[in-house]
Order: C-alpha cells, then structure tokens, then sequence
C-alpha cells in the first residue's frame, strides 16, 4: 500500500519527470501537467554528479543516461593566456560511490527525452500546454484548476515548476529567487580531442571560463561573468560578445570560438539562489526541485539536488501507507539540511570570486559537501 493513490506533478523538468517515474512505477496513477506546448529540448548542456546518477539508477534510465552522455574523472585547472597551461589535475569524490563515474556530462535534451520515455512507459500520463491557474484543497484531497478549468482531484499535487514556480505562489510560499550578482552565457559546440574532463580558467576578464564534455563530438562552454542587462541583446550579438570576452583563453577555446563564429549560438542567464524554510509543503501540497531552491552550478549540484527530492519523497510515499506528519517530517529532515548545505555553499563559491577574495579555501569547501553528498540522501 502506498501514501497515496492519485499523484499530480506540475513540471515536467528532471525533478518532476523523475518523481513521475518512481510513483508510476509503484501503481499509482500520476497526471503530469506541463504549461509549455511540448517537452523542453532547448539549453546547453549539464553537468551531472555521481549522487545525480545514483538516483538515475534507482529510476532504471542509468543505461540509457550512459550511452547518451559523457562520463569522466576528475578536473583540470588550466591557466588563461597563451598556450592556456593545466595548472592542476584534481581528482574528484565518487559522490554516487565506486559503482558509476564521478561526474558525467550530456546534452540537456537528450536527458529530457531519456526521462519523458521512462515516465511514459512507467504510465505517466502527460498534459502538455496546460497552465495550473489555482489550487483548493481539503484534508483528504486537492483539486488542481488547469487554464480556468478543473483537472480533477487528487491525493497529492507536486510542484516542481521550477525557480518561478506558480505552486510555490498558489499555495502561498512567498519566497523567491534572488539574483547572485553573476551572469553566465553558454554555448554548445563541438568536443576537441584533447577534452576528457571538465577544465576551468579562474582570471582574465571574467570570473570563470570553463567547458564540460557531454558526448563524443560534444561539449558545453561558459563563460561567467558580472551580472550585467543583457536583455535588449539579439543572438548575433550575444555570440559577438561569447566571442569577445574568451579572447584571453586559449588551448580548447580556439575551438568554441570558430564554433560560435561558424553559428553556435549563444544564452545568458543570471545565477539565482533561494531556499524555502521549513515546511516544504501546504498540506497535500509541496514543492521540489528549483521551486524549493536554487543555486549558482558552481559545484554542479542544481540537478542532482532536484533528482534526490524526487528519490526521497517518492520513496516515502511508496513506502508509507498515509500521508501524514510523520512522512513531511522525515521528508524535510532528509532533505532541507542537505539542500541548505548545498545552496550556501554554491553561493560562497561564486561571493569569493565576486570579492576577489585569493585567501578562500574553494577546494576546502567543494571537497566537504562532495563528502557530504557521498552519503545517500
């Protein structure tokens, strides 16, 4: 028996799709709802950790997820300048344990459609282009209201709509995204021979220049920089801009520019962080994932940290026959501190870089939470 019987899930990012797989998988009925017209393919490229495969396991996707991706040990630090020179060869902690790869990189598309499969198969059954406008609910049930209409009742509604989430707002969470004072473009482009890993330049004019295989003729690129309103700026210039400011990089960046010269195009985003307090749900309702928090990737923990609220709180409502105060107690007490622990340390991260503070102990802190992520959730 599980703690629940009708699950909707609002979202259909990592977080959703994942929670969606687990609770089909169990025999309970799960209705996904996903204001955008079809499955998101856009974006770069992500870089996932080994607790982030671990759960990728546990949902049975992790053979498809290896084929798709690009799995690699450790990092290269390179300096900027001519001939762009490794620095230093870290290793690092194998946060999922011996059995997967310290970290992977993969298209984000390829890992949205790998998951959308599964869920499908599992029998999630999806709505695309439909937009939760409000949410009542009783101490036995939750109606969810889709574009002004009713969607039905169940026993619990999952919001994992991401940093603007509209569950967090409905169900009166007030806490929002702050910006961290940095932006970050990104570009995909084609894997030079000559990386294996993920390789990053601290110096030069922005704050952190850097790449991540995600196949084997792939790769995503970034460049960070100083927050700054790059609204009003079209795709050729924001590649003019990619181009310009990676000037002072060399080794691998020779190529990723003839990319985005050739075409490659262009994002900007700003870094964001945000943690909701305690509890993480209204009643029957709670949200996971980028709605109850967010972080700069500094340590590519983002995703991984969406992909273990699905675990744990899949795992409790599968194992547990009611749905009551005890399971949101365990719930948060697994999660909320693991979560808090990752987004302060994201942040800290990218505050040193900020205050230009040369004395931090950066690889201090990303070893610890690496340690602490090595503990299943």
């Amino acid at each position: 028996m599980t703690a629940v019987n009708t699950v909707a899930i609002v979202g259909s990012g990592v977080a959703g799709l994942a929670t969606g797989i687990q609770l089909a998988k169990a025999g309970v009925q799960v209705d996904l709802f996903e204001a955008k017209p079809e499955l998101g393919t856009g974006g770069s490229g992500i870089s996932l950790q080994g607790n982030a495969l671990r759960v990728f396991d546990q949902l049975g996707a992790w053979d498809d997820i290896r084929a798709a991706g690009y799995a690699f040990e450790g990092l290269n630090l390179r300096a900027p300048g001519p001939g762009a020179p490794i620095v230093a060869s870290l290793p690092d902690v194998k946060t999922g344990g011996p059995d997967y790869p310290s970290a992977m990189g993969m298209p984000r598309a390829e890992l949205a459609r790998i998951l959308f499969e599964h869920a499908q198969r599992a029998g999630v059954r999806f709505h695309f282009g439909s937009r939760v406008t409000a949410i009542t609910q009783t101490d036995e049930a939750v109606e969810l209201v889709v574009d002004g209409t009713p969607a039905g009742t169940f026993d619990l509604v999952v919001g994992a709509d991401g940093i603007n989430s509209t569950v967090r707002e409905l169900i009166g969470i007030t806490t929002k995204p702050e910006p961290t004072g940095m932006g970050i473009w990104r570009t995909f482009v084609s894997r030079p021979a000559e990386v294996e890993r993920s390789e990053l330049y601290y110096g030069g004019p922005v704050y952190i220049a850097g790449y991540t295989p995600t196949g084997a003729n792939s790769m995503y690129a970034f460049l960070v920089e100083k927050a700054q309103d790059r609204t009003a700026v079209d795709a050729d210039e924001a590649t003019r801009i990619m181009v310009e400011e990676s000037r002072a990089y060399d080794g691998p960046w020779n190529s990723i520019r003839a990319d985005l010269e050739g075409g490659a195009a262009a994002n900007y985003t700003w870094f964001t962080k945000h943690i909701v307090d305690a509890p993480w749900n209204r009643g029957r309702v709670v949200v996971i994932g980028d709605a109850a928090h967010s972080c700069p990737p500094t340590i590519a923990q983002g995703a991984p940290q969406g992909l273990e609220d699905a675990a744990v709180l899949s795992e409790l409502l599968v194992e547990r026959d009611a749905l009551d105060q005890e399971l949101w107690d365990t719930f948060h007490a697994r999660r909320i501190p693991r979560a808090t622990a990752v987004v302060q340390a994201s942040v800290q991260l990218g505050q040193w870089q900020i205050d230009g503070d040369r004395d931090a102990d950066a690889g201090g802190l990303i070893f610890g939470i690496a340690q602490q992520m090595a503990v299943p959730a």
